[in-house]
């Protein structure tokens, strides 16, 4: 077993995260004991944060105190694997989807450090009253105007790193996914220092996975 980032580890070729609820699986991902602990396999084709690390992704801005707002949390699947590795942090998972809600609510139930949050990542100002300092912002949501959701989020928050999952398709079903990629990039750069840009496949065709640092 190697550490490859604080909390984030290789077994066996995979990548995984320190189970900090023994036991429990949020998505029927392997779970491995290694001595007194017990680690979660996370799956790469499930998550696109997974994916970027096996593409190589250098800087994981994620640490154990980190407070993270992530926008897109969906059932909990890549949150999940957050809360691992922020585990004496907070995770402020904001889900628009009530059907998805109903699912991460039964995960919050188990990760303590997970805070279920029902609303929309385009009005940041319905919902961050609600949440304390944050460090970082993860999004990944299905929505047009992705760039402008994290800048807009962004100016609420006095954060230092942000790791934005592009879905072109989402933006525009016909035009290059390249052009899409180049464009959204360039508007994040008016707020933050690009670190990286990753190609999600083969785990997620026409998905760009952004790495990003505040001015």
């Amino acid at each position: 077993m190697k550490q490859i980032f604080p909390g984030v580890y290789k077994i066996r070729g995979k990548i995984a995260t320190e189970n900090s609820t023994p036991g429990f699986r949020v998505y029927d991902e392997k779970l491995i004991k290694k001595g007194d602990k017990e680690y979660r396999i996370w799956d790469p084709y499930r998550s696109k944060l997974a994916a970027a690390i096996l593409k190589g992704l250098r800087d994981l801005p994620f640490k154990r105190d980190s407070n993270v707002l992530y926008l897109g949390a969906s059932s909990g699947t890549t949150a999940s694997h957050v809360s691992d590795i922020c585990s004496s942090g907070m995770i402020y998972c904001v889900e628009y989807s009530k059907r998805m809600m109903r699912n991460l609510f039964q995960v919050c139930e188990k990760k303590r450090n997970m805070i279920p949050i029902l609303g929309d990542a385009r009005y940041p100002e319905t919902y961050f009253h609600n949440i304390a300092i944050v460090d970082v912002i993860y999004q990944d949501v299905a929505q047009p105007n992705q760039a402008d959701i994290l800048i807009r989020n962004s100016e609420k928050f006095s954060l230092n790193y942000a790791i934005l999952a592009i879905k072109s398709r989402s933006i525009n079903a016909v035009r290059s996914p390249k052009k899409i990629f180049r464009e959204e990039t360039e508007k994040l750069k008016e707020r933050f220092n690009v670190m990286q840009v990753i190609d999600l496949r083969p785990y997620d065709k026409d998905h760009m996975l952004v790495n990003l640092k505040s001015r």
